[in-house]
């Protein structure tokens, strides 16, 4: 053994108490993200105060300040969680379809229906938070949707080995372009028929999508 190296059982103390207050952090910011959360459903916005969220949390303002940044970074966070569990979602709902294109629509359908911009079921961090984000901090962006165009891009290229996309396509950028198409249509404040006023359905953006990848008509 090296003069220089530490016992085995000195390194197993500072594992454990590495691994011991990375767990306290872990749970300290899940509060402080519950309590975020929390006010975000009853008020139906993210306009809320950081001393809120402390005060929800039971926690102290010196412990939120160790953990965030800010408001700004707090809701980062929960943006990055949702994508993440929205990916899950979707891809949950995807595999109970055998074919390939048919669990793309799945996954095109869902997404839509959970970015839509709806007063009756709002989703204010991808309504109000992700547009604002997208202006300011479009890097944050990029990474935040990475595990959705994952997703996105496993299912396009399942779909393009399966023979049911038009030749020649890019799988990444397809899957890029569709899952842009679909959140934007689905957040716009103004996603609406001009002429009938009346909202776009998940079935038409599933046609449009269809139509460009495939060049036929939605399945």
């Amino acid at each position: 053994m090296s003069e220089h190296a530490e016992p085995a059982w000195k390194q197993r103390a500072v594992q454990r108490s590495l691994e011991t207050t990375r767990l306290r952090a872990e749970q300290r910011v899940q509060r402080f993200l519950d309590a975020a959360q929390a006010i975000i459903a009853e008020n139906g916005c993210t306009d809320f105060t950081v001393q809120e969220v402390v005060e929800r949390s039971r926690q102290s303002l010196r412990s939120f300040y160790l953990q965030f940044n800010g408001k700004h970074e707090l809701l980062l966070a929960l943006f990055e969680d949702a994508l993440l569990r929205t990916a899950e979602q979707i891809r949950a709902a995807a595999a109970k379809e055998a074919d390939p294109l048919a669990r793309l629509a799945v996954a095109v359908r869902l997404l839509f229906a959970l970015c839509r911009s709806d007063p009756k079921d709002r989703h204010p961090l991808f309504t109000d938070f992700a547009p604002r984000l997208l202006v300011t901090h479009p890097t944050h962006v990029t990474v935040a949707h990475a595990p959705l165009l994952s997703l996105f891009v496993e299912l396009v290229t399942d779909a393009a080995a399966a023979g049911t996309l038009r030749p020649g396509l890019n799988p990444r950028r397809v899957a890029a372009m569709t899952m842009q198409t679909v959140m934007f249509t689905a957040q716009s404040s103004g996603a609406q028929d001009d002429t009938a006023m009346r909202p776009i359905t998940a079935d038409e953006i599933w046609d449009f999508c269809a139509a460009g990848v495939t060049g036929r008509a939605r399945i």
